[in-house]
């Protein structure tokens, strides 16, 4: 599903114009980004949380050559799903 996917089915559930429900939808993303980008967790009880894990440096190689090149440590951003939407999940594809 796309944005605008999404947009339009919230807004066809909610009773709403796809505009208003798009800010909505983008002002939810930029705080939940400018959260991550501060090191901090965004938790939606049941549905998950979205946070963020350092990722060690490491050597990798590169494909083409196959020559060792070193990956630098950084920051990820993670998702964890939360209990009701693993069951929710679980139960559609049985």
């Amino acid at each position: 599903m796309t944005k605008d996917e999404l947009v339009a089915r919230v807004a066809n559930a909610a009773g709403m114009p796809k505009t208003h429900v798009n800010k909505v939808i983008k002002a939810t993303l930029d705080e939940i980004t400018k959260c991550l980008k501060k090191g901090d967790k965004v938790s939606f009880v049941g549905f998950g949380t979205f946070k963020t894990a350092k990722r060690a440096a490491r050597t990798g190689r590169n494909p083409q050559t196959g020559a060792k090149i070193k990956i630098p440590a950084t920051v990820v951003p993670k998702f964890s799903a939360g209990k009701s939407l693993k069951q929710a999940v679980s139960k559609k594809r049985k």
